[in-house]
């Protein structure tokens, strides 16, 4: 629906969202009111070039053909089961995500949060079951982000967060350690603990990558210690960092990997995906989801995976993540760029990341910032060199406006 079907003002409709919406985000003074390939548009028809991509929800670009079309064929079929039947597309997605990255059973879930809620549900199950009723311990790294339920922002390393203040006690069981340490890793786990659970790339952390060897220990040290490792692959997933899961980067194989956001292509997904043996935790009753495997949704899921392979998209996010992270490093008060693929942030030193987001709205660039010091960028796969270019030299322009 565009806003001319509604006979309403961009000013009433956004009163209406003002006095009804609880609001928990910073809004852009704009109408999303259509969006295609790597573009959004507001009610005027002005595009904005879209390098936050529905936080790398939109991976195969706004409202993808091939997507839109698995979409309207399903719901003109099965909109909804409840998960007793067997469903095609549920069915079959099962075995493309499974035979895809290399792993045994999924389980369907709505979200990236909920899925890193029954990552932790598995593991722990998993560990109480097998080894006793005090292995539920889990490690997850300092700085981490693994989503707003209880049992995912309490895994989640950073207590100043707003999204840990106010709620009182957090989930007990979890231990934190600092990221890409292995040796501190290490040391926080105890004859109590069944998991490491980390992100490959923290994103909301500030994009920071793991690196080889904290990949390589971590899943080692897990091995020889009857451990599993838990890889957060909500938003690093589905070609992002340039391999289909970016597990897939360092040749490792979790026990458990989480995921959502790109898998949908633009359709609310969210899942994770287990070896056969830690599978075995999950029995009738102790998890369940009412949407979670929703046809529709894995008809767009399905349709996303199969344009990400047929326009090799996670190559061109290891090529085009190249080619961006290095145009702006050309750029003036960076203190570093960082990245995988096309996750990529820029650090600042002596501008404010946050002017600099609202300096690149104004010149229609779709950004985010983390904290005060780093711009995060997370466009569509298909981002061509045209349009890092393009990115760049807004975000030059908006650097140069923010330090006058």
């Amino acid at each position: 629906m565009k806003l001319k079907d509604t006979g309403l003002a961009a000013t009433e409709l956004k009163a209406k969202a003002k006095k009804y919406i609880i609001e928990t985000y910073e809004r852009f003074d704009f109408i999303a009111d259509s969006a295609k390939g790597v573009y959004m548009y507001d009610e005027q028809g002005t595009p904005y070039l879209d390098f936050y991509a529905g936080i790398a929800v939109n991976s195969v670009g706004n409202c993808n053909e091939r997507v839109i079309k698995a979409v309207q064929e399903q719901a003109e079929t099965v909109m909804q089961v409840f998960n007793y039947p067997y469903s095609v597309p549920q069915a079959l997605l099962a075995e493309k995500i499974c035979t895809t990255i290399g792993m045994d059973k999924i389980f369907y879930q709505n979200s990236g949060t909920e899925a890193n809620e029954a990552m932790i549900k598995m593991a722990r199950k998993y560990g109480v079951e097998k080894y006793g009723p005090e292995r539920y311990n889990i490690v997850t790294a300092a700085n981490s982000f693994h989503g707003r339920t209880f049992g995912a922002m309490s895994a989640t390393g950073q207590p100043d967060n707003a999204c840990q203040i106010g709620f009182g006690g957090m989930t007990p069981g979890f231990t934190y350690a600092p990221y890409n340490d292995l040796e501190a890793f290490k040391a926080a786990c105890t004859k109590n603990t069944i998991a490491i659970m980390i992100e490959p790339v923290q994103g909301e952390g500030g994009v920071n990558p793991a690196t080889q060897e904290f990949m390589t220990g971590l899943r080692k040290f897990c091995d020889e210690n009857d451990m599993l490792l838990l890889l957060d692959e909500v938003q690093t997933g589905w070609c992002r960092t340039g391999k289909f899961m970016s597990f897939m980067n360092y040749g490792i194989k979790p026990d458990i990997v989480s995921m959502a956001k790109a898998l949908g292509g633009g359709m609310p997904i969210g899942a994770i995906c287990a070896t056969d043996e830690v599978a075995k935790a999950f029995t009738a009753g102790s998890h369940g989801t009412t949407f979670g495997g929703h046809p529709v949704c894995c008809a767009a899921a399905l349709a996303a995976i199969e344009e990400m392979e047929e326009k090799h998209l996670a190559d061109n996010a290891a090529k085009m993540g190249a080619y961006f992270m290095d145009k702006l490093k050309t750029l003036p008060y960076i203190k570093e760029v960082r990245g995988q693929g096309l996750l990529v942030g820029v650090e600042f030193d002596g501008v404010n990341a946050v002017e600099v987001k609202h300096k690149c709205f104004d010149r229609k660039l779709l950004i985010t910032a983390i904290g005060e010091n780093v711009i995060r960028m997370v466009p569509p796969l298909i981002i061509t060199e045209e349009d890092c270019d393009k990115a760049v030299a807004i975000i030059r322009e908006a650097i140069e406006d923010a330090i006058k």
